[in-house]
């Protein structure tokens, strides 16, 4: 039994090229965010870059980064050129839209009427709510974009039954898209705010907001004696038996990397071990 299929998540920062080269096999999928304070080109350019090279990418698409239809018509331009074939279409965190693409069913709206050509479209979900978004007017907003898209990736959050629970109701609601569960990679606490910084998601209040539960319990890990970071074994060894349901939603695990490719790739390793040997150990019971 392994891990299921599993996307790294990756921010387009110097380095990160080298990073992929020498960690990722080119099975791993990569999703490559869009920074509010960078703009949507850093991605475009290295989701090019990344595909000319071999890998299967995932560009975020980011309404509030996109000027107008224009600006849109020549970003999927460029991507369609590069070969990309999936993209995850988001709101975005941008405080003010670049133009008038207020949220992210606007953009899903413009791409179809464009005619864009991508086999797969993601859209986000969120299994612990929204901060700013009641309950009720996020299953509408998803109702709306579901036609437009292909699967949904779901937001952080530490709690399997609460996943697997919500997906539960995505599903009981009539939405049949498949859920890419996001969660963290082995992340060392200091590390997590040096790169936030850096991409400007330290200086963003509404960042910090949506995410306060999550960092304060990447904070206190750091005291633990037996870990400096993260550790994502629990949640994953409780998601298992929906990863491996036929009749589950749950299509596999979206990993927000942080960029550190070396230590999740060690852990992926491991873990696709450690639960086939697990596995055998059952069957020779």
């Amino acid at each position: 039994m392994e891990i299921g299929d599993v996307r790294y998540e990756v921010i387009p920062l110097a380095g990160v090229e080298e990073l992929v080269s020498e960690h990722v096999p080119k099975e791993v999928a990569l999703t490559i965010t869009a920074s509010p304070v960078r703009g949507m080109g850093p991605t475009v350019e290295l989701a090019e870059r990344l595909a000319g090279a071999g890998w299967r990418v995932v560009p975020h698409l980011s309404a509030r980064l996109v000027r107008d239809e224009g600006h849109l018509e020549e970003i999927v331009g460029r991507l369609q050129g590069a070969g990309v074939r999936d993209v995850f279409v988001i709101g975005g965190d941008a405080r003010e839209p670049a133009g008038r693409f207020e949220g992210s069913a606007e953009l899903l709206r413009a791409m179809h009427e464009l005619g864009h050509c991508f086999e797969e479209v993601g859209i986000a979900g969120y299994p612990e709510g929204h901060p700013f978004i009641g309950d009720e007017d996020l299953s509408r907003a998803m109702e709306k974009k579901a036609p437009y898209a292909t699967y949904i990736v779901s937001q952080i959050c530490f709690d399997a039954e609460l996943i697997t629970g919500w997906a539960w109701r995505v599903k009981r609601r009539g939405i049949e898209l498949p859920i890419w569960v996001g969660v963290p990679a082995p992340v060392e606490s200091k590390k997590l705010f040096r790169i936030s910084t850096r991409i400007g998601l330290g200086e963003s209040a509404r960042f910090l907001k949506k995410q306060r539960n999550w960092l304060i319990r990447l904070f206190l890990s750091s005291f633990s004696s037996s870990s400096s970071g993260y550790n994502p074994d629990p949640l994953v060894d409780a998601l298992a038996p929906a990863l491996l349901d036929p009749k589950s939603n749950i299509e596999g695990l979206h990993i927000y990397t942080f960029n550190e490719l070396e230590k999740t790739e060690a852990w992926r390793a491991a873990k696709r071990w450690k639960l086939a040997k697990s596995e055998h150990e059952e069957k020779n019971f």
